[in-house]
């Protein structure tokens, strides 16, 4: 191995480009499920609140067990294209079919029947998105071992995962609207924002070529690897937070609709004030990382979810009185601090892959992104779940087919205005405060490459 604590060979803008893509489409699932999925269950489908988030929870808690599972699976693959490759190409392939058939619920005669189709088919629908997602964020460490070049190429990542989800957030409703609104209308939009995902993995799988030829895959057993991952520090004091933001967001997320259409009066004003937020993040990404570089990735990332919970909280003491302009312009300031949720903890994590080859002398990437998945989707989980929940108790009347739009009691926009600010604030907080004990910096990575250069010369 060439000795590492030289400058890394950068990036070609080919592979950073091609890497980066596959998060457009990884993001326009995540705003699909986020933002729209709870809502077109109770607003179109007809379900109850309650029920469509315990149905959503079970997928994602599917979800979160078969993270683990390809994980390990993957850093145990040889075939000639590699570890990643081949499951990347079959997540691709899947994941279209399955968002097919999550936006065209039938039309069932009972609550329970409903409730088993969406949990059985979000389950498939999930474990479709796995078999993308997992290899995709092992690939991260065998690109480059660069400390600064990773922030960059994670970077470009997230600048396309904010495109994807500027993509859900402009198209998803007009393709509806074109389609005829309804089922058809949902159904119309499920296919081609599943096509749209499709066409990102397949460039990804095809563009980003593993450096397989010298690589060192664990031998330990799945129970012990993963174990051994979650007794290090650098990776829980990394992990834990990224949970409780993720299940803050996935709160704010599903409850954004909501709030536009019970506040407001005006689920358009949505695709206002969305844009403005992730427009915002977009163009503060680079800024972000030119000043991760002179403080460090911890600090960035606490300095901007810090802002962004205190617009949330904002949002919430606020917007409801003031009205839409003031709530658009709190989306922008939001998104100045939101950004480094797309770009510090990715840039994090490969860091801790290598912390780990440092200490263990195995490589075991598949091991931290199936955790790193496995438990913030579980996150993700009790995020959407607790979203339906929180609306059921304060009685949110669902949209019946065929019948005019229920009124909303005082009481239930209550509870949609603690879904969008107290409520994720406190995980956004949660997250902060570990985060502070993150270990890692530029002088320690350093140390790490060349723990790992005398192993390797040895």
């Amino acid at each position: 191995m060439s000795n590492q604590t030289e400058a890394a060979p950068r990036v070609s803008l080919g592979i950073k480009l091609g890497f980066g893509i596959g998060d457009l489409g990884g993001n326009l699932f995540f705003t699909m499920m986020g933002f729209y999925l709870l809502f077109y269950l109770t607003d179109t489908v007809g379900m109850r609140a309650g029920l469509a988030g315990t149905a959503l929870m079970i997928g994602k808690a599917w979800d979160a067990i078969t993270d683990p599972a390809v994980g390990y699976i993957s850093d145990r693959t040889t075939t000639r294209w590699g570890r990643r490759r081949p499951y990347m190409v079959a997540g691709a392939v899947t994941t279209l079919a399955m968002m097919a058939l999550m936006f065209t619920v039938p039309a069932l005669p009972t609550q329970l029947m409903l409730f088993v189709y969406v949990a059985l088919v979000y389950c498939l629908l999930n474990t479709a998105y796995t078999l993308f997602l997992i290899p995709y964020g092992a690939l991260t460490p065998e690109i480059t071992t660069d400390f600064h070049e990773r922030t960059v190429l994670n970077g470009y990542r997230m600048s396309f995962a904010v495109v994807g989800t500027f993509c859900g957030a402009i198209l998803v409703l007009p393709i509806v609207s074109a389609f005829g609104g309804a089922e058809t209308g949902w159904a119309a939009a499920g296919i081609v924002m599943g096509l749209i995902m499709a066409v990102t993995f397949l460039i990804t799988a095809i563009a980003v070529r593993e450096s397989i030829g010298k690589r060192v895959m664990s031998t330990a057993n799945a129970l012990r690897g993963y174990l051994q991952a979650l007794r290090m520090k650098p990776f829980l004091t990394v992990l834990i937070p990224w949970t409780c933001h993720v299940t803050g967001v996935n709160i704010l997320q599903a409850s954004m609709l909501y709030y536009f259409g019970a506040i407001f009066g005006d689920t358009g004003g949505f695709q206002v004030a969305l844009p403005v937020l992730l427009a915002s993040a977009m163009v503060f990404i680079p800024v972000w990382v030119w000043i991760s570089k002179r403080i460090g990735k911890k600090l960035s990332y606490n300095l901007g979810m810090a802002l962004f919970t205190v617009t949330v909280l904002v949002f919430f003491g606020f917007a409801h009185l003031l009205g839409m302009t003031f709530a658009v312009i709190l989306m922008g300031i939001a998104g100045i601090g939101f950004a480094t949720q797309y770009v510090m903890p990715f840039a994090m994590i490969p860091d801790v892959v290598e912390y780990d080859y440092a200490e263990t002398g195995e490589r075991r990437e598949g091991v931290f992104y199936g955790l790193w998945t496995f438990v913030s989707k579980i996150g993700q989980a009790f995020g959407i779940a607790l979203s339906g929940w929180v609306l059921t108790w304060f009685g949110y009347r669902e949209i019946q087919p065929g019948l005019p739009a229920p009124v909303q009691t005082e009481l239930a926009e209550w509870g949609i205005r603690l879904l969008i600010g107290p409520i994720p604030a406190l995980f956004f907080l949660a997250g902060i405060i570990v985060l502070s004990y993150y270990p890692i910096n530029a002088a320690r990575y350093a140390q790490i490459l060349r723990q790992i250069q005398a192993r390797d010369t040895q």
